[in-house]
């Protein structure tokens, strides 16, 4: 028996979310109505805040004690344990899939096979690769500060794909076994609330120019709606992870190139004064 959306209440939405995309054992403490799942999404940079908390955390506190690098990998190793390396999942089918598909039935179908190929071994491990020597070029409160940024801000993002296009399989078919619901206008200004405002915060704190940090994130995630869209003419749960990947490390890349040096103990602390200045508020 189905539930009626209306008949939910708010929090089952937001509950569903965090079920959804971390392995937190959430539903533990409360199970949503099966039909909040179609809103995840509605709700997936909420869920970022935690994830992307998490992995701050880890990385900030964990290179006080332990080298920095080995700190890196333990904030990573800490992110694909919450989330169950379910967007990377998503990297590695959607790079075989377009890597290896030469029309849009069989990239569907390599997308929902469950092995990986060697299109997704070799993106994982470039993509890894790179996403910790950025982390590596900063330092530990401007790496985490970046984390908290990015990643419900390259969620949000993501999330328009939604918007955009229909899903390219029917429900039956789909892994999760539920197709997302379009976004009505109320759910597009939270999504954005939830997106944006960590950025601001960020870019308040550390003073970095605004402009490249959301129009080049924004114009790769458009590059890579239509090459799906040509391809398959549809988004699936596979492609909102690769996307959103890819749009985060592109965050990530930019800020590291405008990033401030920060190499002395001056500029350190300054940052670190901004943030509890902020936090004191």
């Amino acid at each position: 028996m189905q539930t009626n959306m209306n008949q939910t209440k708010w929090y089952d939405r937001i509950w569903a979310a965090f079920i959804f995309f971390t392995r937190l054992p959430f539903w533990r403490l409360h199970e949503p109505p099966k039909e909040c799942y179609k809103t995840v999404v509605e709700h997936w940079p909420l869920a970022g805040w935690l994830t992307a908390g998490l992995m701050a955390a880890t990385l900030f506190f964990a290179s006080m004690y332990l080298s920095y690098m080995v700190a890196v990998l333990l904030a990573i190793v800490v992110r694909l344990l919450v989330t169950g390396a379910l967007h990377e999942d998503g990297l590695a089918d959607f790079l075989d899939g377009f890597g290896g598909g030469s029309d849009r039935e069989r990239i569907l179908a390599i997308m929902k096979d469950s092995h990986i190929g060697t299109y997704g071994v070799i993106g994982l491990i470039l993509y890894h690769l790179l996403l910790a020597a950025i982390l590596v070029s900063m330092t530990p409160i401007m790496a985490a500060l970046t984390i908290l940024a990015a990643t419900p801000f390259a969620r949000m993002v993501t999330a328009e794909l939604v918007m955009m296009m229909p899903y390219a399989r029917r429900e039956e078919e789909a892994k999760a076994k539920l197709i997302y619901r379009k976004m009505d206008l109320w759910a597009c200004a939270s999504l954005g609330v939830q997106g944006l405002l960590p950025m601001a915060i960020f870019l308040w704190i550390t003073h970095i120019s605004w402009e490249m940090v959301i129009f080049i994130p924004c114009l790769i995630m458009y590059f890579l709606y239509l090459l799906i869209w040509n391809k398959i003419r549809g988004y699936t749960g596979d492609c909102c992870g690769a996307v959103y990947l890819i749009v985060e490390l592109t965050v990530l890349l930019v800020i590291c190139a405008l990033n401030p040096i920060l190499d002395s103990p001056y500029d350190q602390w300054a940052i670190t004064k901004e943030v509890f200045s902020f936090l004191n508020l």
